[in-house]
């Protein structure tokens, strides 16, 4: 198991956001993690087995963009900003094969009132497999609240 690090934003928003992915749904179905958080940027990990590939053997590119989708949606959320992606491209540089460890980073490119852009890389290892881009509509901030029994 990945302990997930923070790499310097508020450790309220931190746990928050931590707990908030181990309760996603569709992250648990596909095993996505949380491994580092700092302010502006996202790393998440998937681990790839079998049920993850497609017809050929390799990852499907469904959960290549899902993960590039994941982080670059938390980048957004570690500065305490809450968003839905509007638009998101994505191209696949190569297609690894199940037993593979990928690596999303995201990262946020600018902020506006509305509209928040960011990008993604997915790696296995060193090897970049697919980069992203993304814009996405600001819905509110960070709820946050600490333990009434603090």
């Amino acid at each position: 198991m990945i302990e997930p690090k923070n790499m310097g934003i508020d450790e309220l928003l931190f746990h928050h956001i931590i707990e908030a992915n181990e309760q996603t749904p569709y992250y648990r179905l596909v095993g996505i993690r949380t491994q580092a958080l700092a302010p502006g940027s996202a790393e998440l990990v998937v681990e790839i087995d079998e049920r993850h590939t497609n017809p050929l053997g390799r990852v499907h590119g469904g959960l290549i963009a899902s993960l590039a989708d994941a982080a670059m949606g938390n980048a957004i959320r570690s500065l305490g900003v809450r968003g839905v992606t509007i638009d998101c491209s994505i191209s696949f540089l190569s297609a690894p094969p199940a037993g593979a460890l990928l690596v999303g980073k995201g990262r946020v490119v600018k902020t506006g009132r509305n509209v928040i852009f960011a990008e993604a890389s997915v790696y296995v290892g060193e090897d970049v497999v697919a980069c992203a881009q993304g814009s996405f509509f600001r819905t509110g901030v960070a709820e946050l609240q600490k333990n009434l029994s603090e």
